[in-house]
């Protein structure tokens, strides 16, 4: 239906450039040359003889636009296939036609659109435009179109020709026709004195971006699947594709990407020198790609996601869909204005109402004081006549009394009547004061009732820039999340490293105590060793001693000093083997300081030995 809608619009001004004299009507001869073209643009095989068979009531008479639909639902739009022919094709074929008879620029320097520049800028009217016959364009879209434009162009906008533009009558209310609009462009606009290659480009990437359904375009690294090097590409982002080519003349396509619900854009740390990575996962590969800068980044994440959004809800532009949402808010703007303009009315009759009540007040307020005054004028009436009566009949006292007591019963009635009256006026009062608390109350709910209206609209906007900035929130937890399992998996390693160490400084602890227990086992025995040997060398000190005694020539008993000598000798002897053992005994197990003091202390009985061994 959109394809439709939308050829239908190019086709329109087809047909009204051959209305030659603006009749509403075009020959069918002519009608014959436009669906013959109209076959070859749209890739359709030609049906002669449907199309003669048609046309061939009538001879060559005139026919209107609701004669030709028919035909050209039938045996053309019915038959167009999307995908199978260019749309631009379709739409330069009905520019040519709708141009030479609508569009004529001032021949003088004023102009500042050339015939490609005011194509793009037909088929940009057509696409904001509603499905209205006549084709028209609300000011709002207008100044969303211009402004836009301007942007692109890094330039503000001519308020003063606006500003007259809009003074003219019928353009506010009946909306603004293409070749006003173009007029308007040409007129400045835009701005004095910009260069048309400015405006052209300005132009193509707006016509790129909504008519081609485009959302980003720009030059990304990305990295290879096979190879795995890093090469610069174009890319140019649709809702249901991300294409790249070699360069932004887009001749050379290298890739597609296809985007569905499947898809997802995920944000990556730098690495391999590349700064402002992300990349793009489907259920088959993973696209990685670097961004110029972050901000680059975050628009290219932003219009993928928003590409993916599109495919999945089941939509294929997404400036058609903001085309219906500032529709929407138009349209919601007129309910509240014409509940506005109801509200007016309603408290205008309230207030009418109101008027009428207090004059209805004024009224029995003075029927009330009129009352008052006739009463008083009763009451000095017949007080005077009671006096006058009195005075004259005197002779007549009973009568008298008589007429004063029913005078006073007359009186008592008047009196209540009176009463009563004051009680009605009282409660008309009262009524009037109720009825301004409840015009007050209802005044005040109105006005309660348009703030939280306000308030409301407030919300949903807030509510609207909290999502995005959710959406925000719930990317940077995602990369914390994954820079918090990376630091995990990092602290991990690093903990089963240190156990390790543990572990085995804890075995050469281990190692370490047991040797310390040996050496203090082993210096334990070298002191009893050297405490055998201490009281060794008192004993042989002893010996040495009761041996160096002088022998005296010519003493009678020299056998005396030979069994001395001998008895010594055995002593030596029997305390040498008893070292011997002792020193045997105590060397189990021990070290090499202990063997060497009791070497020491074998030598002394020896050395003595060899001494007393020698002739005196």
């Amino acid at each position: 239906m959109e394809m439709r809608a939308d050829l239908l619009k190019s086709i329109w001004y087809a047909f009204t450039s051959l209305d030659m004299e603006d009749s509403g009507k075009v020959s069918k001869s002519q009608l014959k040359v436009l669906s013959h073209n109209l076959y070859s643009v749209l890739r359709i095989p030609h049906d002669q003889a449907a199309l003669e068979q048609h046309f061939s009531d009538d001879d060559d008479g005139p026919v209107s636009s609701q004669g030709y639909m028919p035909y050209l639902n039938k045996f053309i739009l019915d038959k167009v296939v999307e995908g199978t022919f260019d749309k631009e094709e379709v739409d330069e074929l009905c520019w040519t036609l709708c141009s030479k008879k609508f569009y004529h620029p001032s021949t003088n320097h004023t102009a500042v659109l050339t015939n490609k520049d005011a194509g793009r800028l037909w088929c940009l009217f057509n696409f904001l435009s509603e499905d209205k016959y006549p084709l028209v364009l609300v000011a709002e879209e207008v100044e969303y179109l211009l402004k836009k434009i301007s942007g692109l162009m890094t330039v503000e906008l001519n308020s003063v020709d606006l500003e007259e533009f809009w003074t003219q009558e019928g353009v506010q209310r009946e909306g603004v026709n293409v070749w006003s609009f173009l007029e308007l462009v040409n007129s400045g606009v835009l701005g004095r004195g910009l260069g048309t290659e400015r405006v052209s480009s300005a132009t193509e990437q707006m016509y790129r971006e909504i008519v081609g359904n485009v959302l980003k375009e720009g030059y990304l690294w990305k990295k290879g699947h096979l190879r795995r090097n890093w090469t610069e590409r174009w890319f140019c982002l649709k809702p249901s594709t991300l294409c790249y080519y070699t360069s932004e003349d887009r001749k050379e396509c290298k890739g597609s990407i296809e985007l569905d619900q499947n898809c997802c854009v995920e944000i990556l740390p730098e690495k391999e020198g590349k700064r402002c990575m992300f990349c793009v996962k489907t259920l088959n590969k993973t696209y990685e790609m670097s961004a110029p800068d972050s901000k680059q980044r975050q628009e290219w994440t932003t219009a993928i996601q928003t590409a993916i959004r599109l495919r999945t809800e089941g939509k294929s532009s997404l400036h058609k869909e903001l085309k219906a949402y500032r529709q929407e808010a138009r349209e919601e703007r007129e309910k509240r204005r014409a509940l506005r303009e109801q509200e007016t009315q309603r408290l205008q009759a309230l207030q009418g109402e109101k008027e009428q009540k207090q004059l209805e007040l004024e009224l029995l307020k003075e029927a009330q004081r009129q009352s008052q005054s006739s009463l008083e004028q009763e009451e000095q009436r017949r007080r005077k006549q009671h006096e006058e009566l009195q005075r004259a009949l005197q002779q007549q006292l009973q009568d008298a009394e008589e007429a004063r007591v029913s005078m006073q019963e007359e009186m008592a009635l008047k009196e209540a009547e009176a009463e009563h009256q004051r009680r009605r006026i009282r409660e008309l009062e009262e009524l009037q004061q109720r009825l301004e608390e409840a015009l007050q109350q209802e005044i005040k709910a109105r006005q309660d009732e348009e703030a939280y209206r306000y308030a409301q609209a407030r919300l949903l906007a807030e509510e609207e820039e909290k999502t995005k900035a959710l959406l925000l929130l719930q990317e940077e937890q995602e990369e914390l999340l994954q820079q918090t399992q990376r630091e995990k998996q990092e602290l991990c390693r690093k903990m089963e490293k240190k156990a390790h160490s543990l572990e085995e400084a804890q075995a050469q602890l281990e190692k370490v105590r047991a040797s310390r227990h040996r050496v203090d086992q082993d210096i334990a025995a070298a002191q009893r060793k050297q405490r055998q040997a201490s009281t060794s060398v008192k004993h042989w000190n002893v010996q040495m001693t009761r041996l160096m005694h002088p022998i005296g020539p010519g003493d009678r008993r020299a056998s005396a000093p030979v069994r001395r000598m001998t008895s010594l000798g055995e002593d030596m002897r029997q305390g040498d083997s008893q070292n011997g053992e002792g020193n045997i005994n105590s060397f189990s197990g021990t070290d090499r300081v202990e063997r060497k003091s009791g070497a020491n202390i074998d030598a002394k009985p020896r050395m003595l030995q060899k001494a007393y061994s020698e002739p005196v």
